[in-house]
């Protein structure tokens, strides 16, 4: 559950950012979100079912002035789903089945506002 993830070049990457409404906590999704996940994970976590792996991210309240051009911006509490594909048509596949919609939609009761963007990989690299 905690272990690291190897993404292959040439991998899809969505990024989902989940507003939550006001007054609710990380903390109140948390089920919701871990039974969206699993159903993504042990559905479509196969060859034929493209899912690389994936992590969830907390907004902290930190902007980088060195990496931004308006780092005076605030931001609202959200969460970040971070996906990785091998296709983005799989990606599209597992979303479109009645069983994630379905935790999909507890998880958005909890929502302001989710949007979802696709990107495709230019380029990966470690430190040596």
């Amino acid at each position: 559950m905690f272990d690291p993830i190897t993404i292959p070049y040439g991998a899809v990457m969505l990024f989902n950012v989940i507003k939550l409404q006001k007054g609710v906590r990380p903390d109140d999704v948390e089920l919701a979100l871990g039974e969206m996940c699993n159903v993504v994970k042990n559905t479509y976590g196969n060859e034929s079912g493209g899912f690389i792996g994936g992590q969830v991210f907390e907004y902290s309240g930190f902007v980088s002035d060195e990496g931004s051009f308006d780092s005076g911006r605030e931001t609202e509490p959200h969460l970040v789903i971070i996906t990785y594909w091998k296709s983005f048509e799989q990606h599209e596949k597992s979303h479109a089945d009645r069983v994630f919609k379905e935790k999909f939609s507890h998880l958005t009761e909890f929502c302001s506002d989710t949007y979802e963007l696709g990107y495709t990989m230019l380029w990966q690299g470690m430190r040596d």
